[in-house]
């Protein structure tokens, strides 16, 4: 009988609708969440791991790269969220629209790390990201490298706040 080894990239994401705007909250989002409830909430499971997030993985792992410019840390990690349509692929490097493409990072106290999982949660208020929202991306603000991308459409904001939270666990 062949042994065979195998890893799980698990991805769960939770969009959360607030007809409030999140600006006044800022550095203080979790006053906003206890304070107002979404009007939707979309989860969902699955995205597409990148090429380019997988090096770099490797490279901070065994110490070829290091230090902020690198982390995927509070005030360097990202989610970016554009209205291409564009089929995931393992080869692309970023979100793939052309012009309506918006990047906010981490509430504070994210990201987060237990168990086997990072967990990332970025909010969008009134005046961000105000057209269809058909990808997203984890991305690290100054190497500019993305861990993954994931297509569907979430509906079209035009106010208000969209909060994206995004899992991963590794097992």
């Amino acid at each position: 009988m062949e042994n065979r080894e195998h890893a799980n990239w698990y991805c769960h994401y939770r969009l959360s609708k607030y007809h409030e705007d999140i600006k006044p909250y800022q550095s203080r989002e979790g006053e906003f969440h206890q304070q107002f409830e979404p009007y939707e909430v979309i989860e969902g499971e699955h995205n597409c791991l990148l090429n380019s997030g997988i090096d770099e993985m490797w490279d901070l792992i065994t110490g070829v790269v290091s230090g902020a410019d690198h982390i995927y840390d509070n005030p360097h990690a990202q989610i970016g969220v554009g209205d291409s349509s564009t089929a995931a692929e393992a080869t692309q490097t970023d979100l793939q629209a052309a012009t309506n493409k918006t990047y906010k990072g981490m509430e504070a106290n994210y990201p987060t790390s237990t168990s086997q999982q990072a967990t990332f949660k970025a909010s969008f208020g009134s005046d961000d990201a105000n057209y269809t929202w058909n990808e997203w991306v984890v991305k690290q603000s100054t190497s500019s490298i993305c861990l993954n991308r994931k297509v569907e459409n979430l509906g079209t904001k035009t106010s208000g706040t969209w909060t994206l939270e995004v899992s991963i666990t590794l097992s």
